[in-house]
């Protein structure tokens, strides 16, 4: 590292220290040529390949970023002794700082939700996953809007040459599940991150705790826990953002979009189409039993009233329906009247709705027999019309 006393390529007068990185360390500076306060990042490229190349990678990407969500780039060099970034100031807090002070409200977190889904949405579109999303790589300045940083681990949307196989890498309580399993890695990883993101901010707690291993493995097996108390589209928002399946998750322009429009929730959470049917159904049933009932009556009725006509018997008033059984010339005796459609196995009712069993199928005898004392005709309900008339 320069010293602080020597002017970085002779124009950046290095500060206070305001971060440090596995292979990086950002400082506050004054460029002496534009007198404007600026971020330097000072890179510590060490002997394995792979770190100066995605120091290389990480400078390239950026100078070719430019979105209100992201912090601006002014001037690079990758190739010195020391390569360095310049970045714009952002005087703040990180969102992790933010968090610790407690859960956020609902509307702040679709705010810079949106924001850093607009800024990744950019990034996708250059052909970059950025793999890095939390809370500690989002700035807020002074009104609280986001800025997205450290594109340390940042590769090509086909990761090619950066990683090798089966390696993870990222921060564990934010992988995505397709990087905990060391599989190929795509934009939607991001938006997995993101989705870890918000919901911590609306929580105050990260939502997969414990070491690197447990943190990494728990989202194998349960999905994040919704907050009680969010609107239907938000849950339903962070629940698809987080999907075990890649393939489910929205883009990150479509994340934005449902953060800036919210919805109403649904009047009603239940289906409509199943009541009518319901109800249709029980009014059916229900003409069924009255149906058998009237039709129990009819039949018994006119199975006492045939009976007691018969002369020199007495006919006993009983519950019990007439049977559907011919009617014979034998004279009726003091029996109540049988009815086949029950067996020794019921228990005696008053009534036995049996809706598949014939409901009015009174004897031709008996019918016949109660007509011609009712209305003197071969047919009851047309003598009982004419004396009706």
């Amino acid at each position: 590292m320069p010293p602080d006393s020597v002017l970085l390529a002779d124009r950046y007068r290095l500060g206070a220290v305001l971060g440090t990185g596995g292979v990086a360390q950002v400082r506050r500076a004054t460029d002496v040529l534009l007198a404007r306060d600026v971020a330097v990042k000072l890179f510590r490229p060490g002997d394995d390949l792979a770190d100066a190349r995605r120091i290389e990678n990480e400078i390239c990407a950026l100078a070719g970023l430019s979105h209100p969500g992201l912090v601006k780039v002014y001037d690079a060099d990758p190739s010195g002794e020391t390569p360095y970034l310049v970045l714009e100031l952002i005087e703040g807090r990180t969102l992790r700082d933010r968090v610790t002070d407690g859960p956020m409200a609902v509307e702040d977190v679709r705010r810079v939700g949106a924001a850093l889904a607009d800024a990744l949405d950019h990034v996708h579109a250059r052909g970059f996953v950025h793999r890095d999303v939390k809370p500690a790589n989002v700035l807020l300045d002074e009104d609280e809007i986001p800025r997205l940083s450290d594109f340390g681990l940042v590769c090509s949307a086909d990761g090619a040459g950066l990683t090798k196989t089966g390696q993870v890498v990222g921060t564990a309580a934010y992988l995505a599940p397709e990087q905990v399993r060391g599989e190929e890695i795509t934009s939607t990883t991001d938006v997995y991150a993101l989705g870890l993101v918000l919901l911590e901010c609306l929580t105050g707690h990260r939502e997969y705790e414990g070491s690197e291993v447990e943190a990494a493995v728990a989202r194998l097996h349960r999905p994040p826990v919704m907050p009680e108390g969010l609107s239907f589209d938000l849950v339903r928002l962070l629940s698809r953002m987080t999907a075990l399946n890649p393939a489910r998750r929205p883009s990150a322009s479509e994340c934005a979009e449902a953060l800036r429009t919210p919805v109403a929730d649904p009047p009603t959470l239940v289906t409509v189409p199943p009541q009518p049917r319901s109800r249709g159904l029980l009014a059916a049933a229900s003409a069924v039993v009255l149906i058998s009932l009237i039709g129990t009556g009819l039949s018994t009725w006119n199975s006492i009233t045939a009976t007691s006509s018969e002369p020199g018997t007495t006919a006993p008033a009983t519950n019990a329906p007439a049977t559907n059984a011919p009617a014979t010339n034998a004279p009726a005796t003091n029996e109540p009247v049988s009815n086949p459609a029950r067996t020794e196995d019921f228990e005696p009712t008053p009534v036995v709705v049996q809706p598949t069993a014939p409901i009015i199928a009174p004897a031709p005898v008996q019918v016949v027999d109660h007509g011609k004392q009712a209305g003197g005709k071969g047919k009851p309900d047309k003598g009982k019309g004419k004396k009706g008339g």
